[in-house]
């Protein structure tokens, strides 16, 4: 886990590795709360893009499956971001299983919810790993942690724009890029023999 101050207020913005995402997960026993993380952390959605996506928000298009985010709360524009085929389908199905209709949202909880539940998930896993790190995880940190494993796995940075909804590539590079992720600094670091 990587750990850096905000500049202008308290608090600590986390970077996970894969590993601890997946850590994240594992503490996530009902559907829609691996829903919510895996669309944080594997999508770079916002909270409330997180409690918004329904089953007919998935679509198959020339760039693979894509999750269309129909409007921000936050920018008001639309955007499409790649989404693993295995969540697809999980989102897709709960569609099925529901009968509802496809524009309903999978999330049936409130933003307020997901900060309660991951609150309680990063408190678990400071206690069980003895990390204190996971004391400052939060929804916002999957979204930062997806962006900066996109750029530390090559992808371009006006791509990983676009998919996460910056207008432009300083926003990107100032708040979210920081530091690399555990992987690419791990991938680095052997390198150089002496260390």
């Amino acid at each position: 886990m990587n750990l850096e101050e905000y500049e202008k207020q308290d608090g600590m913005k986390a970077w996970l590795s894969e590993r601890e995402v997946n850590q994240l997960l594992d503490h996530s026993d009902e559907t829609e709360w691996r829903v919510a993380i895996q669309l944080a952390a594997h999508c770079g959605l916002r909270t409330d893009e997180v409690v918004r996506v329904a089953p007919d928000h998935v679509a198959d298009t020339d760039a693979g499956k894509m999750l269309r985010v129909w409007e921000s709360a936050k920018t008001g524009h639309y955007r499409e971001t790649p989404i693993p085929s295995d969540l697809a389908t999980t989102i897709r199905t709960v569609g099925d299983i529901r009968e509802e209709p496809t524009d309903e949202p999978v999330i049936q909880s409130s933003k307020r919810s997901l900060r309660r539940w991951i609150s309680r998930a990063r408190d678990q896993l400071a206690e069980e790993t003895s990390e204190p790190g996971w004391k400052h995880v939060g929804m916002h940190d999957l979204r930062r942690t997806w962006a900066t494993s996109l750029r530390s796995a090559d992808v371009d940075a006006m791509v990983v724009c676009d998919w996460g909804g910056w207008d432009d590539l300083e926003t990107f590079l100032d708040h979210y890029r920081g530091t690399h992720s555990p992987e690419a600094q791990l991938r680095e670091r052997e390198k150089v023999e002496w260390l």
